[in-house]
């Protein structure tokens, strides 16, 4: 099957779980993608029926409780039609300035894949500062050449199916988009002090992962004479290894030293929820390190004849 004629011969992979407030706005922006999945975790909400009513095509995921998760398992699976894949989440929109010049980096014959800039929108404001912009994602890409590192914290309980902050490996030259996409969340801070609770249990693993060294044969490298990605890799390393008082430290960094006061109000109130989820991560951080990073004896993954069962039924089933 051909790309339909002025579409943009991209497929277009949205993860999604209960998003029905962010969808509309997510879906309306991807009008000119060529083929659009949307990947399902068994939403509550009127999540699927929105995406049927954009025409996206739904496929539902279940989680094994082992790797790969979400996006790892859409990439091995999907029948994408087109060779490029852009990675969207439900709370981000690609602006039509974006989409003219997505549809000319396909055609390079030397690029693999592209990082994205990501302008973040919080409280309704633009968190220019703070370190929150620039935020380059590699959310393009040839989806045979790349797939999303495992930083071993599959394990970890209540994080979800999705992967959190996990980069992408690529294997091939890649570039830069000049334009943003864009990320503003329509949902309640609840759902953000919610989802950065989880995001918590997560980090907390990925920090001790640090401290030991664990799986970093799979992961992307730190080198701060890398790219932007590897840079940071580098510098959460220096970060969880050696730097006191994170919380404090991490307000002060956002909201004074990267002037996240140009912010103004939300700019203030982001500054502190980072310093709450940076206190946070340090807890659980400590009780993983007090028990030996065990999970508690009734959140352990399901044992391997469960995992089976289930991703046996994690089978590709398409909407119309």
């Amino acid at each position: 099957m051909t790309s339909t004629p002025s579409k943009v011969p991209v497929s277009v992979l949205i993860p999604a779980k209960n998003e029905e407030l962010n969808l509309p706005a997510c879906l309306a922006s991807l009008e000119p993608a060529d083929e659009v999945f949307l990947v399902d975790s068994q939403s509550k909400d009127r999540t699927v029926e929105i995406a049927e009513s954009y025409g996206a095509k739904v496929v539902q995921f279940h989680f094994s409780g082992r790797w790969p998760k979400k996006k790892n398992w859409a990439l091995e699976n999907l029948p994408f039609r087109n060779e490029w894949v852009l990675i969207v989440d439900c709370d981000e929109r690609i602006p039509p300035e974006l989409w003219a010049e997505i549809s000319i980096a396909i055609q390079n014959l030397d690029s693999d894949g592209y990082y994205l800039n990501r302008k973040v929108f919080f409280l309704g404001a633009w968190i220019r500062h703070g370190g929150k912009y620039p935020d380059w994602n590699l959310r393009l890409f040839k989806h045979k050449k790349g797939r999303y590192e495992n930083l071993g914290t599959e394990e970890v309980p209540n994080t979800g199916d999705n992967e959190v902050h996990e980069h992408v490996i690529l294997a091939g030259q890649v570039g830069n988009l000049k334009n943003d996409m864009i990320h503003e969340d329509f949902r309640d801070i609840y759902q953000w002090l919610e989802r950065h609770n989880r995001y918590s249990n997560w980090e907390a693993r990925v920090y001790l992962n640090v401290l030991t060294g664990e799986n970093a044969q799979e992961t992307i490298s730190a080198n701060l004479f890398g790219d932007a990605v590897e840079r940071k890799r580098f510098l959460k390393q220096i970060w969880v290894r050696w730097v006191p008082f994170k919380p404090t430290l991490r307000f002060i960094l956002f909201y004074i030293i990267q002037l996240g006061f140009l912010d103004g109000r939300a700019g203030y109130i982001y500054a502190r929820l980072l310093a709450q989820y940076e206190y946070q991560i340090g807890v659980k951080l400590y009780e993983l390190r007090r028990f030996g990073g065990r999970l508690n004896q009734e959140q352990k993954p399901l044992d391997s004849e469960q995992s089976s069962s289930q991703s046996r039924s994690s089978q590709v089933k398409i909407g119309s």
